[in-house]
């Protein structure tokens, strides 16, 4: 049984996606990350390059955000997007899907989510997609993370964070394992905030969580002698 600091430590993203941020914290985000053994760092697009450079030879992925925000771009300017990051140097994308053609019934979304899908995987390159949940009824999260999985998607992410009260919730990941195949993840994320929380989301079944309070998560442990393990 792994002990909770390393096994929440492992499933951690690290994130950082101020519009306000500046160079200085990317630099500190990557370092304490690496010093944590968290799975990887988050940033936008335009610090990918940077941040690869920080990392060097450690062995800590490098995630980003494509479609961010609101998910309602063209597909071929997230296309572009997937190709210009991957150049930079992401190892895995956090696309936002459609959300607004989703809840039009438009056919396209299925099209878009295996475009980009596979434009992630001809790269070698892993892809969650970003529901919104908090958005969306019971019956439209099942179809929409179908959708997903059907689309070969290798992760499906409740939130972006950016929408008020829209976070992760243990009934939305307990639902999505429930309708997610077994090789298909689940990313929570937004609002995840304290070691409990970490804890709660991987025994409802999320295999990463997003946050940017990884390291006072860290803290938390460390500080605390006993917490109940999730294994």
């Amino acid at each position: 049984m792994k002990e909770p600091a390393i096994q929440i430590g492992s499933t951690i993203e690290n994130t950082l996606l101020k519009p306000d941020m500046v160079q200085s914290q990317v630099d500190q985000l990557v370092k304490e990350s690496i010093d944590f053994g968290f799975h990887g760092v988050c940033v936008p697009p335009f610090w990918v390059k940077h941040a690869k450079r920080e990392i060097g030879n450690a062995g800590l992925r490098l995630i980003t955000v494509v479609g961010y925000p609101l998910g309602y771009q063209l597909t071929e300017s997230k296309l572009d997007e997937i190709n210009r990051v991957i150049d930079h140097g992401a190892d895995e994308v956090d696309m936002v899907w459609n959300l607004s053609a989703f809840k039009s019934g438009m056919p396209w979304t299925k099209i878009e989510l295996a475009r980009c899908t596979q434009l992630a995987h001809s790269n070698q390159r892993l892809i969650k997609i970003i529901l919104e949940t908090a958005l969306l009824s019971t019956k439209e999260i099942e179809e929409g993370a179908t959708l997903c999985a059907d689309a070969g998607a290798d992760f499906v992410k409740t939130s972006t964070g950016q929408i008020a009260g829209g976070g992760a919730t243990l009934e939305v990941i307990q639902l999505l394992r429930k309708i997610l195949p077994a090789n298909v993840g689940i990313k929570a994320s937004g609002g995840i905030k304290t070691a409990e929380q970490a804890l709660e989301f991987i025994k409802a079944g999320a295999d990463r969580i997003g946050t940017s309070a990884g390291p006072a998560i860290m803290a938390e442990l460390k500080g605390k002698k006993k917490i109940k393990s999730a294994e």
